[in-house]
């Protein structure tokens, strides 16, 4: 006998089952909730914050990009941070560079996100020599060094006169240094005169501020050479059994005399007694001109003894640190 089924009669009841299965994702930075590149003045606070998400929860841990230590404060450093957020105190342009914030769970790939740390800065200057002597006819070297950033505009003035630009009678020079917020300023007189005598004053101006810091020259007359023996063009030194010539008397590259009274040797040694008695003393760089040869000159000058990275405390007042020069 068929039996005729009403399919509407049927009524099919269907179950589902979930399981709870754990899903491990890997992670991965929000850069919306995230830090991105900051410019900060220095001696301010700063937070720099990383969020990541995946499962299970990322670890977050903060390095600097050239492995160097995370100054937290002026008495912590660490090699790397644990957390979400990295805080530094009282910033310094020591702590200027780019900083890696490293995510990981267990779950390749680890990811990471790369911050650039600027600290600006007004500009501060070390002046090693602020009394460079040399002889007329040589040429002469004097020097600044500055730290700025962002990073300054450097030139030289003689006194309060024009901006120098390279000519015949000066080059300019200004070497970047490391880190990059160094510079390294250097002008050259040639051939020197009476008429070159004087102040001559390297300036650094930024966003932040300017300063500005001097240098004087003195001119002297040429320097007189020794007389040899007519009968030779050495001058010789007995020494035991050796005998050895000390210089040709025509070379301009051998050993001569000066007379300190030419630029006033009263005043000079009070003012290198004042260097002496501060750690040292330095001299100037000086070559011959046109004179013929590469002669050299040296000269006691006094050395200013100051590090430049030490005066960082005063640009939180944007203090001219000419004022410590003088």
């Amino acid at each position: 006998m068929e039996q005729k089924v009403d399919s509407s009669s049927i009524e099919l009841i269907l179950e589902v089952r979930t399981t709870n299965q754990h899903m491990r994702i890997p992670p991965n930075i929000d850069d919306s909730l995230s830090s991105s590149d900051v410019i900060v003045r220095e001696g301010s606070n700063i937070s720099l914050r990383c969020r990541a998400t995946g499962s299970p929860t990322p670890t977050v841990k903060w390095k600097r990009d050239d492995n160097s230590k995370i100054a937290l404060n002026k008495s912590t450093t660490v090699n790397e941070w644990e957390g979400d957020v990295l805080e530094i105190s009282r910033i310094s342009r020591l702590d200027m560079g780019a900083y890696l914030c490293i995510a990981s769970n267990g779950v390749p790939p680890t990811v990471s996100k790369r911050i650039k740390v600027s600290v600006d800065f007004p500009p501060m200057l070390l002046i090693p020599h602020q009394l460079v002597g040399a002889p007329e006819g040589y040429n002469v070297t004097i020097e600044c060094f500055t730290e700025a950033h962002p990073t300054s505009l450097n030139y030289w003035t003689r006194g309060e006169g024009p901006i120098i630009h390279d000519s015949n009678k000066y080059k300019v020079e200004s070497t970047i240094g490391v880190p990059t917020y160094k510079t390294h300023m250097k002008l050259t007189i040639f051939n020197v005169s009476n008429g070159d005598d004087g102040m001559y004053k390297c300036v650094a101006k930024n966003p932040r501020g300017e300063t500005d810091g001097t240098i004087r020259l003195y001119v002297s007359n040429p320097p007189t050479t020794a007389s040899g023996p007519q009968t030779s063009e050495n001058l010789w030194e007995n020494s035991g059994h050796n005998t050895k010539p000390i210089h040709n008397v025509n070379d301009k590259n051998s050993r001569y005399q000066s007379n300190l009274n030419d630029v006033g040797l009263s005043e000079h040694k009070s003012s290198l007694d004042k260097s002496l008695n501060g750690g040292g003393s330095a001299v100037g760089s000086v070559g011959a001109g046109s004179n013929g040869g590469q002669g050299s000159y040296n000269w006691p000058a006094i050395q200013q003894g100051h590090d430049a990275t030490n005066l960082s405390n005063q640009s939180d007042n944007n203090a001219s640190v000419s004022q410590i020069f003088h």
